[in-house]
């Protein structure tokens, strides 16, 4: 019997959250922000890899997406990279330099005080030891930040519960509460990133994804898209279909490393590549493919090109070029994978 409700990726998912909360009449208002509210929601993912949704209206954004799972992949708190890709993030920080509860990856991928191994690694280890354990949390809220007066950034997960149960590594998220249309896209791509690239380590097939959210809501700001979302959802005769790759089994925290070189030297326009310069770096090809988001980037941030170069559109997977091309119009080339 199931906890939550199961589907097959993560649009279908969202837009049930949304239809879920659209339709309730609980409201909040809570740091200035009116809004919808639903109180203790979950979901299931079948296969987590299913971690984009293709829904013109939503536009989401793949080079924030992939971004992000590879600051927190590092271990990164700094606003130097990730605000360059949102930088309404800024407004987070205390200090304009770092981020605090919101660095999830910071605070999962480094030796907490005292350590010489990561909670993230320290649970692989118990993992590969003890095959049915219920101990692999990784918990990420801590009670200090409640200490902290007008904290501008407490952290919305909770903890990821990791389980491996017939060779394949589940996950279980518990967040506090969950902005249903700007955070959890972001929120599950990442984890479920998170998870694959635990499974990969350990050597299992990767199982289903959990999702509880504590507050589930809609700021009514929010809710003209929201309404725009659900009716384009309505008027389909059936969702987009893009497979996402697998992750290579040979990523190691060196990948990791690796790719970011590249993703420093886009970002501060000190290179400019074009897709067989990318071909030649020696990386795999699964994550070439957010080196080429990253250059679609940079030509529109620092080019400010009206037409990003059709050689690295066209060596992006089909998914990633419908998702650009609804969301930049330099991009447009991609129109025929609609």
């Amino acid at each position: 019997m199931l906890t939550a409700p199961s589907y097959r990726g993560v649009e279908e998912a969202y837009l049930a959250l949304l239809r879920l909360v659209s339709d309730t009449d609980q409201r909040i208002e809570a740091r200035g922000n009116d809004a919808r509210e639903v109180i203790g929601v979950g979901f299931r993912l079948a296969d987590p890899r299913q971690r984009l949704p293709y829904l013109a209206s939503r536009k989401a954004n793949p080079v924030f997406q992939f971004a992000e799972a590879l600051w927190y992949l590092a271990g990164r708190r700094d606003l130097e990279m990730i605000g360059y890709y949102a930088p309404s993030m800024r407004f987070n920080s205390a200090d304009g330099v770092v981020l605090g509860g919101s660095a999830y990856g910071h605070t999962l991928f480094n030796p907490a005080k005292g350590d010489h191994r990561s909670p993230f690694e320290r649970v692989l280890e118990l993992l590969d030891t003890e095959k049915d354990s219920k101990r692999g949390f990784l918990p990420v809220f801590s009670a200090a930040e409640l200490a902290v007066k007008d904290n501008l950034d407490m952290a919305c997960l909770t903890g990821l519960h990791l389980l491996v149960r017939g060779w394949r590594l589940h996950m279980v998220c518990h967040m506090r509460a969950n902005d249903l249309d700007c955070g959890l896209l972001s929120d599950v791509f990442s984890f479920t990133m998170i998870q694959e690239y635990a499974a990969v380590r350990l050597g299992l097939q990767l199982g289903s994804y959990t999702h509880f959210i504590g507050s589930a809501h809609v700021n009514d700001r929010n809710a003209a898209r929201v309404a725009k979302v659900l009716a384009e959802a309505d008027a389909r005769l059936g969702p987009h279909r893009f497979p996402f790759p697998t992750m290579p089994p040979q990523t190691t925290s060196e990948t990791i490393t690796q790719v970011l070189e590249h993703e420093e030297l886009l970002r501060t326009n000190k290179v400019q590549y074009e897709a067989t310069d990318i071909a030649g770096l020696g990386i795999d090809p699964y994550w070439q493919q957010a080196l080429l988001l990253f250059e679609v980037y940079r030509q529109v941030v620092h080019d400010k090109t009206k037409a990003v170069h059709q050689d690295v559109l066209e060596a992006l997977n089909p998914g990633l070029r419908w998702l650009l091309g609804h969301r930049w119009p330099a991009c447009t080339a991609a129109e025929g994978e609609r």
